[in-house]
Formats: C-alpha cells, sequence, structure tokens
C-alpha cells in the first residue's frame, strides 16, 4: 500500500510537471504560519484531542502548484503531541476549483504509565489525501477531504476519514471587526470498530491589520462506536498569523 501511494502521486506529478515547470522557474517561493495556543488541543481531525492545553504551528511553504505544510503540536510541557509533514501538489487549479493531492510523514506521541514506571511512546504514520475545494463567491467556499491514514508501528490502527467543509469568510461586523465561520461534517472508519459520525462549527474574530485572533471550535459526535470518545468537547485559542 505504501508503494501503491508513491506511485498514483508520481504518475500525477510525471503528468502535470512539463505543463508547469516554465510557470513554477517564475513563481517566488511564498511562505506564511500560524502559531496557536489552545485550551484542548484539537488534531486537523477533531474527533481527536490532546484533552488539555497545547501549542501548535501550521507552516506553509509554496512554490507553484507544490507545497509543504508541516503541523507541530506540543503540550505545555514542550513535549511533542503530533508531528505532521504534509507534501501537497494543486492537479487542477481553476477560478472556482481547485483539486489536490498529498502526503504525510507523520508522529504521533504519547505517554503511559506502567506500574511505576513513565513510558513515551512515538507511534509512525502514512497518510495519503485528496482534497476538493469549489468556491462560491471569493468569500465561500466548500471543501470535501478524503484521507486514507496507515498506522506503521505496533499498535497503531489504519482508516479513513472523510470530511465536508462549508466556510464564510471576512464577515465584518463592524469598521474594522470581521468573522471567519465554517462548519465541518466529518467520518472516520478506523480498525477496531472505530468509526463515527462528527459534526464541528469554528468561529474565529479578527481585527483588519492586526496578526492576532481568536477562535472557538466545538466538536459534537453525532453517531460514534468509539469506546474513548468524550462527547461533546470545545476548544478556545488565540494564534498569531506570520
Amino acid at each position: 500500500m505504501k508503494i501503491s501511494f508513491c506511485l498514483i502521486l508520481l504518475s500525477i506529478f510525471t503528468v502535470s510537471y512539463s505543463n508547469e515547470k516554465a510557470d513554477s522557474s517564475k513563481t517566488k517561493l511564498k511562505a506564511n504560519a500560524t502559531v496557536s495556543l489552545n485550551s484542548n488541543g484539537m488534531s486537523v481531525i477533531p474527533a481527536f484531542s490532546l484533552g488539555k492545553p497545547a501549542i501548535m504551528a501550521e507552516l506553509n511553504l509554496a512554490k507553484g502548484r507544490f507545497s509543504y505544510d508541516p503541523i507541530l503540536a506540543y503540550g505545555l510541557n514542550l513535549k511533542p503531541w503530533v508531528i505532521d509533514n504534509w507534501l501537497h501538489y494543486k492537479i487542477m487549479v481553476k477560478p472556482s476549483f481547485e483539486l489536490r493531492a498529498g502526503l504525510d510523514i507523520s508522529a504521533y506521541n504519547s505517554e503511559y504509565q506502567v506500574e511505576d514506571e513513565l513510558i513515551w511512546q512515538s507511534q509512525r504514520y502514512y497518510g495519503f489525501e485528496m482534497t476538493a475545494l469549489y468556491k462560491f463567491t471569493p468569500n465561500s467556499t466548500f471543501t470535501f477531504v478524503y484521507l486514507n491514514d496507515r498506522g506503521q508501528d505496533e499498535g497503531t490502527i489504519k482508516g479513513h476519514f472523510l470530511n465536508m467543509v462549508g466556510e464564510k469568510s471576512e464577515m465584518y461586523v463592524g469598521k474594522n471587526v470581521f468573522l471567519n465561520a465554517s462548519v465541518q461534517l466529518f467520518y472516520i472508519n478506523y480498525e477496531g470498530n472505530n468509526d463515527g459520525l462528527f459534526i464541528s462549527p469554528k468561529i474565529s474574530s479578527m481585527v483588519r491589520d492586526v496578526p492576532f485572533f481568536i477562535y472557538f471550535q466545538a466538536v459534537q459526535p453525532l453517531v460514534v462506536n468509539i469506546s474513548s470518545s468524550l462527547g461533546f468537547r470545545w476548544n478556545l485559542g488565540l494564534a498569531y498569523t506570520l
């Protein structure tokens, strides 16, 4: 399966590279980042969380249709929680539609108690992603994501993640204050009868020309078979954009 992921991405890149070679050589490298401090450490898949405050950094380095999008998440004790290394390629770019493929090499870190000893464990995952984004207007989008997540170490699991996101941005509530709002409806299906349907609304409040913003996110299971699911959860964060 790992080989098939690489072959799929290689074929996509090979077919598209000849069309992009001239343009990408003239395109400057773009870089930006968002660093946040949040109360409940929700991951990219909101069904999973650290369950306590976390520091997260999302970076983006893009040139032409290629981008590197790592995500780093740490507890307040500065121990790593999740480290994602996403490589993305935009297969199709239209004024109102984008299709993107991605490959992730990640590590999930956790600790647990065995008698009088605290064990620190790091587990490797590979992921393959396909994302389609449709723009109704410059500020209104619908995104569909499919992720195949595959654990590589003993004790890890494999599964699928389907995500639909509707987002409305730059809704002004004053001269300088505006809101971004989104709603996720997502389904996860992992080995071991770990599956469930969830809804997750998120709202961010921003001030024009100010790099800080605050956000609130909630997650509500609708139908779930995951024994470790904690029911309704929420997350409040303060973020800074670079």
